[in-house]
């Protein structure tokens, strides 16, 4: 994991020279963009493990960044982080529906920043070796694992990446109830911080484009998949 390569963007010359030093300092091949059109050509370019993105960047903000690097198919299950300066609401809800696997809140401290890093490469290495049945049919929806798509017919039900965890979670046993907190471990891990509205930001984008009767909510408990 610590020969894993980072890419930070950050718009901060100081900001971006920490983080770099810290995580060279671990072991990290690290490199650094200045602005969010230059994370997404040198990530391009470099292919990185996992992206560390400011969400406040001229030219292009990290939401922005964040869709268009999971609008392709190289990048579907690339680990990114967030920084942000802001503690609304909003910003951090923005940050995960665009596929963002986590964010980290400014001042950063270089143990838990370090720490949050090294949980997200752990997750996303354990994510790449499992192995799963390929293909689930669920009502009119098909659901392949192996290519990370949802198909309902002739149209392709375009999912961020931890919609699709989530779904292929409820899925995996029709019926059965999922408590929240089985939810978090299994799709955001025991190692990682997120916070209280993460679920159901992705319950609801989901129901919005796989149709609201799949997932039902059982109150104060969880979730289920009914087809």
């Amino acid at each position: 994991m610590e020969t894993a390569k980072i890419l930070v963007v950050d718009d901060e010359p100081d900001i971006l020279e920490f983080l770099q030093y810290n995580l060279e300092k671990e072991g990290f091949n690290v490199v650094t963009a200045s602005d969010g059109e230059a994370g997404i050509q040198k990530a391009e370019q470099e292919n990185p493990d996992l992206i560390i993105l400011d969400i406040m960047m001229p030219k292009m903000d990290g939401v922005e960044v964040c869709r268009v690097l999971r609008s392709r198919p190289k990048f579907a299950h690339t680990v990114i982080a967030f920084l942000t300066a802001r503690e609304e609401d909003f910003s951090q809800i923005a940050a995960l529906e665009t596929g963002g696997d986590d964010y980290i809140t400014k001042p950063i401290r270089p143990r838990v920043f370090l720490s949050r890093i090294k949980a997200l490469l752990r997750r996303g290495s354990r994510a790449e070796k499992e192995e799963e049945e390929n293909t689930v049919h669920m009502g009119d929806l098909i659901i392949d694992r192996d290519r990370v798509v949802v198909t309902r017919g002739e149209e392709t039900i375009e999912l961020a990446k931890k919609e699709f965890e989530l779904l292929n979670l409820l899925v995996s046993k029709p019926g059965k109830v999922f408590s929240r907190e089985e939810i978090f471990n299994k799709v955001w891990g025991t190692d990682v911080i997120v916070g209280n509205r993460t679920i159901d930001v992705h319950i609801r984008k989901l129901r919005e484009k796989i149709g609201d009767h799949y997932i039902k909510t059982i109150k104060g408990i969880g979730y289920k998949f009914e087809f």
